[in-house]
């Protein structure tokens, strides 16, 4: 365990900036607000912090349009506040891991502006231009995640540009060498400041076809791709031409050579392909590669440890040297007590979900607010911010349900956040979910979190070692972890009421101290587990 990355087995913080907490009272979370809640932040007992999009940006897609990839937007604060970031984060034992966007860029950054200008510039090539076709038509038939056609026409070119998402974040042409050179020097700069790692954003989306092939119909009972509705027209295709080409592995090869020259930093892909667990798989392969990748295949609406189950072991089966990460809510899916909890969600489910998520063989991503067990917070129509969710309103709300600001306190009216009226509106449902009401509550989820994240860390079985299923049903999922000599069985009931599941071993058991779990209660091959309930016991 000396030698094995610090990353191996970590627990990464998820923080949404605009959304931990407002230094300033301007009704938005910034960088000084992230340090002013570092010692909560260590409290939890995760090993680093993902922080997601802070860089100079024109905000329409919320920071992952980036305008200038070595500048702080304003609103987030200054350079110097996030070297005091690093710094302090550093002093607690915390990495800092930062998002790196870097397949497209904002139609304000200064490379497009002057790219579009002309088809003989020195950036004339840096995006991805095509004529029309005959009839003046898109050059194909790829479409945009956020809605219709892929391609936006530039009249001063008389040319399209290819945009995978919104039409103002226009996608680099990797093709070109030059844009590559230039994009590792975007990142090796963040490197020299002191960041630990990148989650390197839609990095599928780096290469595109160069012959610009029409992508192929996705039949209709297979339009459920994962990230992607089965309401959205993008789901309507399979998407072999415009992203996951096999160009991007050559690619993330250099970006590795990178980052091997900044010992103990590291790379989280986010994968979203047509067959995500295979292109996790791919894309982690070897020593050359990213270090750790996840997808969405976690993220989906029903839960169900069968699915849990099926995901992990054809992962598993198809993984080799390539480390997991695995997460159940983020930034972009509805909160998963919503997803998962229908309603009225119990809070034991809450605490069964954590244990669960930090039981699983891999690296962890964790969103805040899910130590607290947040809902979905209920955005009317005139209080949207996220473009996406304008579009496809009312089919879809968008993502802003699930990026409302932190409850600190539960009397303020503001929530603690801010001072000023917030960016999005936090819910009452969320104020009685507040820091300040969970703090002193010994049975609370925020504590029941912290008790098993700081057991978990005196775990090698759960950190470093291999997972094995032994049952699983709609209601429940059983797996055994171990490492060297010890095993350790972690059983998880999702359901309301007590469970009794047939294991395929007559296992003897011992009860573990420290970690907030249920009695063991055994009968041959069988064992009993309460309502909303965690075993986890030791193999004798």
């Amino acid at each position: 365990m000396t030698t094995t990355p610090w990353w191996r087995g970590a627990v990464v913080y998820q923080v949404y900036p605009r959304s931990m907490m407002d230094a300033n009272n301007d009704g938005i979370g910034d960088i000084l607000g992230i340090i002013s809640k570092l010692d909560y932040i260590a409290s939890l007992g995760v090993d680093a912090i993902w922080v997601s999009p802070f860089f100079k940006s024109p905000m329409k897609d919320f920071g992952y349009d980036i305008s200038d990839y070595r500048d702080i937007d304003p609103i987030f604060g200054t350079l110097a506040d996030f070297d005091e970031l690093i710094a302090k984060a550093h002093a607690r034992g915390i990495k800092i891991i930062i998002d790196q966007v870097l397949s497209h860029t904002s139609d304000q950054h200064a490379w497009f502006m002057e790219s579009r200008e002309s088809r003989d510039n020195a950036k004339a090539d840096w995006y991805v231009w095509a004529d029309p076709q005959p009839d003046g038509t898109p050059p194909n038939n790829w479409l945009a995640i956020f809605g219709g056609s892929a391609w936006e026409w530039e009249p001063r070119r008389c040319q399209y540009y290819l945009h995978n998402f919104l039409k103002t974040q226009p996608d680099l042409n990797y093709h070109c060498p030059q844009v590559q050179q230039q994009i590792l020097s975007e990142v090796e700069f963040w490197l020299k400041r002191g960041v630990d790692g990148l989650r390197l954003d839609a990095i599928i989306f780096c290469f595109h076809d160069q012959l610009l092939r029409n992508n192929p119909a996705k039949p209709e009972e297979e339009r459920r791709g994962r990230g992607f509705r089965e309401d959205n027209p993008y789901a309507f295709q399979r998407h072999v031409y415009d992203c996951d080409r096999p160009e991007n592995l050559q690619f993330l090869e250099a970006l590795r050579k990178l980052m091997d020259r900044y010992p103990g930093t590291v790379t989280l892909g986010e994968i979203a392909s047509e067959d995500s667990l295979k292109t996790m798989a791919e894309y982690t392969a070897g020593t050359s590669r990213l270090h750790m990748a996840y997808s969405f295949e976690l993220l989906v609406d029903q839960l169900s440890g069968t699915y849990i189950r099926e995901t992990i072991e054809t992962l598993e089966k198809n993984l080799s040297e390539g480390w997991p990460c695995w997460s159940i809510g983020n930034h972009d899916v509805v909160r998963v007590m919503s997803r998962w909890g229908g309603i009225n969600p119990s809070p034991q489910l809450a605490k069964t979900l954590n244990a669960m998520l930090m039981s699983l063989r891999g690296s962890i991503c964790s969103y805040q607010g899910e130590e607290l067990g947040l809902v979905e917070a209920d955005i009317q129509q005139h209080e949207l911010q996220d473009p996406y969710g304008i579009t496809f309103w009312p089919r879809f709300k968008g993502r802003d349900g699930c990026r409302t600001p932190m409850p600190w306190t539960h009397q303020e009216n503001h929530a603690g956040f801010s001072h000023a009226k917030t960016w999005l509106p936090i819910p009452s449902a969320h104020k009685e979910c507040a820091v300040s009401l969970q703090e002193n509550d010994s049975g609370s989820i925020l504590n029941a979190y912290r008790k098993f994240m700081h057991w978990r860390k005196q775990q090698p079985c759960l950190r470093f070692g291999d997972i094995e299923f032994v049952a699983a049903a709609d209601e429940y999922v059983v797996f055994i972890r171990s490492f060297g000599s010890e095993k350790l069985l972690c059983a998880f009931n999702f359901s309301a009421s007590a469970q009794v599941i047939s294991l395929d071993a007559n296992y003897r058991l011992e009860k573990t101290e420290g970690h907030g779990c249920d009695s063991v209660s055994t009968e041959g091959k069988v064992l009993s587990v309460s309502a909303y309930s965690t075993v986890i016991a030791r193999v004798l």
